[in-house]
């Protein structure tokens, strides 16, 4: 769906303070590696994540979330008591109940007459937030609307590290949790609005998403695990990608020379490699944090384009892609005039 009358009215991230390398971690795997004859540096020299940001200490999702969104309301100068629904997208929660948008919107402090709900698609999740949002904002149902994420993978690390030097651990077992290991934390929060009542402010185009179900077994996880196919989720990943692309030609007329940023779902080296040469991307168009950030689930995305516009690389006028894969897999790319 293309929207006429949305915008982005403020924009936030937090970055996690505390920095884990990744000769840390092979540090604290080498008797296992040792054991299986694992030589190569799958984390730093293949997947290209040198490090990743965790929390210093205890920090729950709506934590991380909290303190996004405050930031993103202050950003955009709305007060809370206009927000007409919050969307929380983070992978990590709190509980299975109640939602973890219940917890954030009660720490923010928001009215009685705000929806709140939680949105779960694994890192695409903060896309289709957005989606929601622009819908209920197009139609009059609201003015604004505020989608935070805060992911925590930091008891997916200890836990994941002290499997993998288990003493029974295989060099299968190794391969299919490695991947847990490229996680990172952070969090981001957008305020959107009625594009009449923020003039000037960045437009939300919209955008368009496709699936391919069929792949739902490539990635699993829960809190504290994931076990994923790395290879095929590469493979087919890159196909839904094409054929999503080719929709947003479709519907959005992208070209992808004329598209001046594009903003990433931050998975490794070998991932954004990929998607820049399958979809004929200029790779100097795309920022990438996931050398000292890792894969932020969907805060990725929202980082990425905070991290932009504060480096000062967004101008008025440019048009900018949001583009996220996420396990299932489903892939949404949508479009933002700054």
């Amino acid at each position: 769906m293309l929207f006429q009358h949305v915008a982005i009215a403020g924009l936030a991230h937090i970055d996690a303070p505390k920095s884990l390398s990744s000769d840390e971690i092979n540090e604290r795997l080498r008797p296992t590696m040792d054991r299986l004859g694992i030589k190569v540096d799958v984390l730093g020299d293949i997947a290209g994540i040198k490090a990743r940001r965790l929390w210093d200490g205890p920090m729950q999702a709506s934590d991380a979330a909290t303190l996004a969104g405050v930031k993103a309301l202050a950003d955009a100068g709305v007060d809370p008591s206009r927000i007409g629904v919050l969307i929380n997208t983070s992978v990590s929660r709190d509980y299975l109940e109640p939602s973890t948008a219940s917890i954030v919107s009660g720490n923010l402090g928001l009215g009685d007459t705000c929806q709140n709900f939680d949105v779960a698609n694994a890192c695409l999740a903060f896309i289709n937030g957005m989606d929601i949002a622009a819908r209920m904002i197009e139609r009059g149902e609201i003015e604004y609307a505020l989608i935070v994420d805060g992911e925590t993978a930091d008891l997916a690390y200890e836990n994941t590290i002290n499997r993998l030097n288990a003493e029974g651990t295989t060099e299968e077992d190794f391969r299919n949790e490695l991947a847990t290991l490229t996680l990172g934390s952070g969090a981001a929060a957008m305020v959107m609005a009625r594009a009449e009542l923020v003039p000037g402010a960045p437009r939300y185009r919209g955008g368009v998403t496709r699936a391919a179900t069929e792949w739902n077994k490539l990635c699993r996880g829960n809190l504290d695990r994931m076990v994923t196919d790395t290879r095929m989720l590469l493979i087919e990943g890159i196909k839904l990608a094409e054929k999503t692309f080719a929709a947003a030609r479709q519907a959005m007329g992208w070209v992808a020379e004329e598209l001046d940023q594009f903003v990433v779902h931050q998975v490794s080296q070998v991932h954004t490699k990929s998607f820049t040469a399958a979809l004929g991307v200029d790779p100097r168009k795309v920022m990438t944090i996931f050398h000292e950030h890792g894969n932020i689930g969907p805060a990725s995305v929202p980082i990425v384009l905070s991290k932009l516009r504060e480096a000062g690389k967004l101008k008025k006028g440019d048009r900018v892609a949001l583009m996220g894969i996420g396990s299932g897999l489903n892939c949404s790319m949508a479009e933002v005039v700054w």
